[in-house]
């Protein structure tokens, strides 16, 4: 009886081996530094699997070490958030494909622009922002671990975690960039268009900071905590924003328009 299975293409192989090679000559710089960084830090899984293997060995004869169960939550916690930039720029994450996989490729595009610019980057926006204040008042408060034998100095860990989701956001707006230019021009109206509500938020908590920092810079006699509660302008940056995005949509359309790009 012969074989009857078809050779793996090589884009196949490299899909299997390693899914950061695969269509390399159409990454940008972006998609090439969340790769590298996705490939130095894959090394952490080898090291939580020894982390893990010790600490069952160790517990089995009697000698329980805190510090190792805090290790691999240190571990795991920045692999899976560096792996989800990585996920998002290789598209090795998982999909529903019942339905996409029969689609043109102008169809998948513009379900990805819109996947992502109104719902995967608004998210990884507002969990960079979180998490900046999350790990400043880890660091301000010198959080160590719950267990006096753990790993103490456990602000490091959350102080990575925007930085990482900092990262994933770059992934994926490089992944919008890409396939909005499949059935668009990549124009500044255009991207903001498909990525409105990312657009409005990032405007919103861009000019709060910068009214905050003003504010407290310029009156020294009010308390840090009761500025956004005593300055009735912070109640009107996410109207300014949105006012900002829509003129420079029109602005950018209009623009277009006379240069024939629309």
């Amino acid at each position: 009886m012969t074989d009857t299975k078809t050779p793996l293409s090589v884009e196949e192989v490299l899909a299997i081996s390693d899914p950061g090679d695969v269509n390399r000559e159409n990454h940008t710089k972006i998609d090439r530094f969340v790769i590298n960084v996705g490939n130095v830090i894959a090394w952490a899984f080898p090291l939580l699997m020894v982390a893990i293997v010790a600490q069952v060995l160790l517990r089995a004869n009697g000698h329980n070490q805190a510090w190792l169960d805090d290790l691999q939550w240190w571990i795991y916690g920045v692999a899976m958030l560096a792996a989800f930039g990585y996920a998002i720029t290789t598209s090795s994450h998982v999909r529903v494909d019942i339905f996409h996989q029969n689609y043109s490729d102008t169809k998948k595009a513009k379900i990805e622009a819109a996947a992502i610019g109104w719902l995967l980057l608004p998210f990884i926006a507002l969990m960079t922002d979180v998490m900046s204040h999350y790990a400043w008042a880890s660091i301000e408060s010198g959080e160590g671990s719950s267990s006096p034998n753990g790993l103490h100095r456990l602000y490091i860990l959350k102080t990575s975690l925007p930085f990482l989701f900092a990262l994933a956001w770059l992934a994926g707006y490089s992944t919008f960039k890409k396939n909005l230019a499949v059935f668009s021009n990549t124009g500044l109206a255009k991207q903001l268009i498909w990525l409105f509500p990312t657009a409005v938020f990032m405007g919103w908590r861009f000019i709060h900071y910068i009214l905050y920092w003003v504010i407290f810079v310029t009156d020294d006699e009010i308390r840090a905590r009761r500025i956004t509660r005593e300055y009735e302008i912070f109640e009107y940056a996410m109207y300014i924003s949105l006012a900002i995005v829509v003129a420079l949509i029109v602005i950018g359309l209009v623009t277009s328009r006379r240069k024939g790009d629309v």
